[in-house]
């Protein structure tokens, strides 16, 4: 997905977390890989280990198709472009879940820039609510 080159690093993050969620709701898992990088890896709230775009975009799928309801949201609290590799940004903030096993919790993001695009190297979800 193509944003604005007048935004910053940071509102292109915030604007391409909340595209992914609106990806979620819609059950779009297409629309939510989209944001990942082919060697993605995600730490569920569970943490489950799965690493690979298609993989993850296989679970999903498959979680989808057992509870069509379930839903999550995330929502940044921090985003820090890094001074050392203006490459990497850190994400972090609160998830929430809907019709699945946790309400949800807390979780972190490493973003990855290249050739100008930012998508996402990988995420780490705690569970801390039931």
């Amino acid at each position: 997905m193509a944003f604005s080159q007048t935004m910053s690093d940071e509102e292109i993050i915030r604007q391409a977390r909340q595209a992914s969620n609106e990806g979620i709701a819609r059950k779009d898992v297409d629309a939510v890989a989209a944001f990942w990088w082919e060697d993605y890896v995600v730490i569920t709230g569970r943490g489950h280990v799965a690493a690979g775009r298609e993989a993850n975009a296989a679970e999903w799928r498959k979680m989808l198709a057992e509870v069509p309801l379930t839903r999550f949201e995330r929502t940044p609290s921090e985003i820090i472009i890094s001074r050392n590799n203006p490459e990497l940004a850190w994400e972090s903030g609160q998830w929430k879940g809907f019709n699945t096993y946790s309400a949800g919790g807390r979780y972190s993001a490493q973003w990855k820039k290249k050739n100008g695009q930012w998508k996402l190297q990988a995420e780490l979800f705690v569970a801390l609510e039931k």
